[in-house]
């Protein structure tokens, strides 16, 4: 599976875990990203770095953004797409 498609794959766990809902702890977003077998562990590691507490759609995914941005894994991973 290419970079971009297991970021298409996290974005699609963080679409299924806001259905419905303003906010949700990080927490809640990283087991429904590890209920999607195709991600992996270093994706999954991700999440680990984006602190402690509920998020918006839009916020998650710039704190997201930000740890791959940290890491400098844009180029290679891409980043994901800001909520509408």
């Amino acid at each position: 599976m290419t970079d971009h498609a297991v970021l298409d794959e996290l974005q699609q766990a963080i679409d299924e875990v806001f259905q419905g809902r303003d906010r949700v702890a990080i927490r809640e977003v990283y087991g429904q990203v590890s209920e999607h077998v195709r991600v992996p562990a270093d994706v999954l590691a991700l999440l680990n770095e984006v602190p402690e507490g509920a998020y918006s759609k839009r916020d998650v995914t710039e704190a997201i953004n930000e740890v791959i941005r940290r890491r400098g894994d844009q180029d290679s991973l891409g980043l994901l797409r800001a909520p509408k």
